[in-house]
């Protein structure tokens, strides 16, 4: 029987930080006099009670760290339980929400989907408005760099977990862990900070500038108020876009420009597939709306251009609705959505190396048919793929669209129009934020969805965050035997 100990352990100790993290929104309540602080300290105190209790008697479980089994259940389980945690303060204060609207905002920040089902932004407390952007950073890219940063410490095979999350580092670019998990982190921070100081340069609010620059390095979504980024269409738009690609960059290349090694970056398959395929998108709409609308040129450029990108990295933004545009730009924009950015960043969906693994498969295959004496081997940025890379690669897309299938069915069966449930299950397995529908409110909040349909998007934000495999083999028998 599969032992759980060492993965409360852990749970448990990442519960500490999450109830120590909330102390910051709790500060920003009581520095704006808001009384919803005591909301924050409430939910606090309660999760770090929990997380300590579950560390304190469990901390005799890591004796030789954790098997891959235990790394599995580990990564499924902080995804399901870390939301709960964050969910807290949503039930304890402002906005006074029940279990079902608290879980979807919290598991919608974790996951960077950026989906929400609160209204009036503008109204909530600002230390509410800051948790729902840390949600979405620490569910970007910090939960797995802090696990990182725990596990290595206790004796624990980080690997594994970068592994388990189908994180690819693109090799072993550094020698440690540690290293990796450092590096990360600072290139993570940095962009951060560099956004916050991009975004109060052109206009923003330190606070709006603070929150938005999380959740765009994030590729989030969040924002604060129900605008969305409509409010600050204008030059913040370019200044978002060129922070939504920096964030749907692979980042390991960063650390390896930082170590002054450019050419790894610029010879990234990935790279220029993603930069090369949003000109595309950008470019096609562009046409297609210069041809159909009567809109300036330099309007449609930054509108196409910022709403584009922002469904394409995932991060999900919107200054203006796009399903008015027509039927041929919602097409594309959905098309992108399933894309996502590259691996190692904090975009989601399907990514671009799968889609560049599984073209490659494709030609390789039409080459076998035209020539089935001829002996190939298939190559992707000059390394040869090996077999079990391209069958892992058809197996996830397979899955990835079986539940996207089954999840829009589903969602229709809870009476949501077809157009609403089709785009609601894209949302939420591609992690990309925005549902089109006549359900869907003036904000885009998806708070007069039926409940059942929410817990379907909650299933299906979570699937898609840990990428389908990773939730289904939890599910066989033989996993939990010896």
């Amino acid at each position: 029987m599969l032992d759980a100990r060492p993965v409360l352990h852990l749970i448990g100790l990442l519960g500490l930080a999450m109830g120590g993290l909330m102390l910051a929104p709790m500060a920003v309540d009581w520095r704006a006099g808001d009384p919803n602080w005591s909301a924050f300290a409430r939910a606090s105190f309660v999760v770090c009670l929990l997380g300590g209790i579950s560390a304190l008697t469990t901390r005799n479980a890591l004796q030789e760290g954790l098997s891959r089994r235990q790394s599995f259940l580990l990564t499924a389980s902080l995804w399901a339980v870390l939301p709960a945690l964050g969910a807290l303060p949503f039930m304890l204060g402002a906005p006074s929400a029940d279990l079902t609207h608290a879980y979807f905002e919290a598991m919608s920040g974790m996951t960077t989907t950026g989906t929400t089902v609160f209204t009036e932004l503008e109204h909530l407390p600002p230390g509410v408005l800051v948790w729902r952007s840390m949600l979405q950073w620490l569910g970007g890219l910090g939960i797995v760099i802090v696990a990182l940063v725990f596990l290595p410490a206790l004796r624990v095979g980080g690997m594994q977990h970068f592994q388990s999350e189908a994180f690819d580092t693109m090799g072993k670019v550094l020698p440690r862990v540690y290293d990796i998990s450092s590096g990360l982190l600072q290139v993570y921070v940095g962009l951060t900070l560099a956004a916050i100081v991009a975004y109060m340069a052109f206009g923003m609010s330190g606070f709006d500038a603070v929150n938005h620059a999380m959740t765009t390095i994030a590729t989030g979504g969040f924002s604060t108020t129900d605008a969305s980024f409509a409010k600050f269409t204008g030059p913040l738009e370019y200044v978002s876009v060129l922070f939504m690609i920096l964030a749907g960059l692979p980042f390991i290349r960063f650390i390896q420009l930082l170590g002054g090694s450019w050419r790894a970056f610029l010879q990234d398959v990935q790279v220029r597939a993603f930069l090369r395929w949003t000109a595309y998108a950008v470019g096609a709409v562009i046409l297609y709306r210069m041809i159909t609308s009567d809109a300036g040129f330099l309007d449609i450029l930054r509108g196409t251009l910022f709403n584009v990108v922002t469904l394409f990295t995932g991060t999900g933004y919107g200054s203006e609705d796009v399903s008015e545009w027509g039927d041929f730009p919602l097409l594309v924009v959905v098309l992108v959505g399933f894309i996502g950015a590259c691996t190692a960043s904090t975009g989601c969906a399907l990514k671009i190396f799968r889609y560049l693994v599984l073209f490659e498969a494709i030609r390789g295959q039409m080459q076998r048919l035209r020539r089935p004496n001829e002996v190939t081997h298939l190559r992707l940025g000059g390394k040869r793929l090996e077999d079990d890379v391209i069958s892992s690669v058809i197996v996830m897309f397979t899955l990835f669209v079986a539940s996207f299938m089954v999840l829009a069915l589903a969602l229709s069966l809870t009476g949501l129009e077809l157009r609403t449930a089709i785009t609601a299950a894209w949302t939420a397995i591609c992690n990309v934020g925005p549902v089109f529908g006549t359900e869907v409110s003036d904000s885009g909040a998806v708070e007069g969805f039926p409940i059942a349909a929410k817990w379907l998007m909650i299933l299906g934000m979570y699937l898609g965050r840990l990428e389908v495999l990773t939730v289904l083999v939890l599910l066989l028998p033989r996993f939990w035997r010896d």
